[in-house]
């Protein structure tokens, strides 16, 4: 599972760091504190499937991508774009 977890983390990283964007501001979009959204990235404590959700959107990607299940960045067909694409 640490494998998983590690993944999770470096996608969550490079996506935000791509696009130049603060924790501070996926914090507020999440609508969590930045310390949170930092052990998120950090992988010290679990991501609400909720939250996956969000960020997949935010990101305009997919969950399954966010957690390792698919190395395909774009969304599914049909999916609507990211706000940050």
């Amino acid at each position: 599972m640490k494998g998983v977890t590690h993944l999770i983390q470096t996608r969550l990283r490079e996506l935000r760091e791509d696009r130049e964007i603060k924790q501070t501001t996926l914090a507020d979009y999440l609508n969590v504190t930045q310390p949170t959204y930092s052990d998120y990235e950090n992988g010290k404590i679990n991501i609400p499937i909720e939250t996956f959700s969000k960020l997949a959107d935010f990101y305009g990607t997919s969950v399954d991508y966010l957690i390792g299940r698919t190395n395909e960045r774009e969304p599914y067909p049909g999916r609507k774009q990211g706000l940050h694409g």
